[in-house]
Formats: structure tokens, sequence, C-alpha cells
């Protein structure tokens, strides 16, 4: 595969929405990138040209059977001007994790990133720089062969579109309310609940809707066997801070390997903090509530960075966490990341990849 890519720039540009009230994913920028796979051929023509609508075969197989898997990661307007990403090196690895779980050809790490690179390059003006904003970055890949039969896809599209967003969450840093679930299943060991594949958000829209019903805006999930070992949050991994020690789920092939949760053990060990990924049962975080020991709680992801948790809600048995208020360690590691993040607090940890 060439490691050219075409551009065809956009000769009507979109009037660029208001910084100030961006809310997340509504608008998106000029152009996107495309890049197409054949069996036999491999990845090829890859191009950048004007955001649009695409056209598929109603047959398509992305439509039928799900086969799709996406990333989620954000440029920056650092305080001197230049353009940072976040680890985007580590957003193209597990793009092929989630690759090989759902039967699609990998893409070349080295050049995923060139091709994001590009593409913020050519829309950089729209980068927003108002405080806590950020340019998010969807790459995706979707199954296309007219086909109507399981099996994988011989043809797939890989894309990257890109939105300016503010908060991912309306309260902003502000504590969450988060619905504990104990009807629904998200995922199990030996199942997609490690790769991010489009199939296990639609499984957990139920449960969300039941949640922002009861006033919750997210869900913690269970695990799905047991019903008793904590998970992850919808968008987010989660953190516990119990007398003095960071607990956080281990990975065992039901949950995300969440590049914001390794960030933060990765800085939380740093600062001589205790961090023991286990298992971690509901009944443990309410027994720890209960002893006072529970001190807070707070999820991680791309599109919040750090979320502190105010309240669980678990059958019909509601705790307040710290209070309702953000924790010490939660601002701290909110602060670090997007201080690296904007360019504000020196990268010590090598995790800034420049766009020039």
């Amino acid at each position: 595969m060439s490691n050219k890519i075409n551009i065809q720039k956009t000769t009507t540009p979109k009037q660029k929405p208001d910084q100030n009230n961006l809310g997340f994913g509504k608008y998106f920028t000029d152009h996107m990138f495309i890049m197409d796979y054949t069996e036999g051929k491999g990845w090829h023509d890859p191009r950048i040209v004007p955001y649009g609508p695409i056209q598929l075969d109603p047959s398509a197989m992305i439509f039928h059977y799900g086969q799709a898997i996406f990333e989620g990661l954000k440029a920056y307007r650092a305080k001197e001007g230049s353009i940072q990403l976040f680890r985007p090196y580590k957003n193209m690895e597990r793009i092929n994790i989630s690759n090989e779980r759902m039967c699609i050809p990998p893409i070349d790490v080295e050049f995923g990133v060139q091709a994001i690179k590009e593409l913020v390059k050519l829309d950089q003006d729209w980068i927003p720089t108002a405080e806590g904003t950020s340019l998010y970055i969807r790459p995706f890949i979707i199954a296309t062969d007219p086909y109507l039969g399981v099996k994988p896809s011989s043809t797939y599209m890989f894309m990257i579109i890109m939105s300016p967003v503010g908060a991912y969450y309306p309260d902003g840093i502000n504590p969450v309310k988060i619905y504990v679930e104990d009807e629904y299943v998200r995922a199990v060991k030996g199942g997609t609940g490690f790769a991010k594949t489009p199939g296990n958000y639609a499984a957990s829209l139920k449960a969300q809707q039941c949640a922002y019903d009861k006033g919750y805006i997210q869900v913690l999930w269970l695990d799905g066997i047991e019903r008793k070992y904590i998970e992850e949050v919808g968008s987010m991994n989660v953190f516990f801070k119990v007398n003095g020690e960071i607990l956080t789920p281990s990975l065992e092939g039901s949950i995300l390997a969440g590049i914001t949760r390794d960030s933060a053990i990765q800085l939380l060990k740093s600062w001589g903090l205790k961090v023991t990924e286990r298992r971690i049962s509901i009944d443990e975080i309410y027994e720890a509530h209960s002893k006072g020991t529970l001190e807070e709680s707070f999820g991680t992801g791309t599109a919040a960075v750090i979320s502190p948790v105010g309240e669980l809600y678990w059958e019909g048995k509601k705790i307040t966490i710290n209070d309702g208020k953000i924790g010490d360690i939660s601002l701290k590691l909110y602060n670090t990341i997007t201080g690296i993040q904007n360019g504000s607090i020196e990268d010590t940890m090598d995790w800034i990849v420049k766009v020039e």
C-alpha cells in the first residue's frame, strides 16, 4: 500500500460552531479520511475528502451482522500554539486488538497515526481553544460486502471523522450519579467486552435508558455470570479509593483496556500511591462505605478524561461518596492529564505526539 494520502479539499467550508456551546459529538469538521480494503489487494486508496454522506449497498454486511470497530482520541491546541495528540499509538494498537476479535484485517499502526495527523493538520482551524474543549477524533472500520450470510466480510472501509467538543457530561468535572445495573448484562469473558465494537454499546442502551429514567447519568455494569463483581461504567473504566488504596477492576476479557485508565494507573503509581487491579464486588464497595473507608470514586475515559462519582444506586440502596464532592485524587488526575494534553504541564511520561 502506498503511504501517500490523496487530499481533496472542500470548496464549501462550514461555519464553525460557538466554542462555548459545543456539547459532545454534535458538529463535524470539513474533511474525513477514507481507506478501502479488498481481499487479495489489502488496504488501498487512502484519501482525505470533504466530509459528507457515504454510499453503501443495502445488503452491506455492517447493517446486518454488525462487523465493525471504532476508536476515540483527541487533539489539543497547546498554550504556545502547537497541536498535540495524546497517546495516538496506543489507540491504533487497540484498534488492531478489536480488529483481531472481529475478524477485520489489521491497520498498520504507523500509517494510522500518519492518517490522523494529516487530517488534523488539514482541519486544524477546527481545534477549539476554550477551556475544557478539544477536537475529538473517531477512527472506525465497517464491513462493506453486499452479502447476506454470516461470515467475515472480504471488503472494508476505514474512516476517520472529527468533532470539536466540550465536556462529555453536562456537569463537566462535577461528580456524576451512577446506577448499578442488576438486571441486564453487557459482556462476559470470551465475548467482545474487551473490544471496541458497536454491538457492546447497542447492548447497553436499554440499561442506559432505565438509568436515565431514574435520574442517573450512567450505568455501572456488574459481571455477567455472578452479577456481583464490578466491571466498568458505560463509557469509562472505574476506580475506588478505599482506606488509601486505589482499586480498579482487573482486565479479564470482559472490559475495555482504557488508555486513560492506563495513564491514570501510571500517574498514581508515580505519586507513590498503592494501586491494585483485582476483582471488586459491589458488596465490598458498599461495606467500605458503611465503614467510612470509601474515600472517593472516579471514572476514566477519553471523552470525559476523569469523572468523579458522587453517588451509587444499587438494588434500592443509595450511597453518597465523599459528600458528593470532587476527591483530591480525582482532581489531581484531571488537572495533570488535561495539563499534559493541553501543554500547560510538562510531559514527563512521553505521551504527547506533535502534529507538525
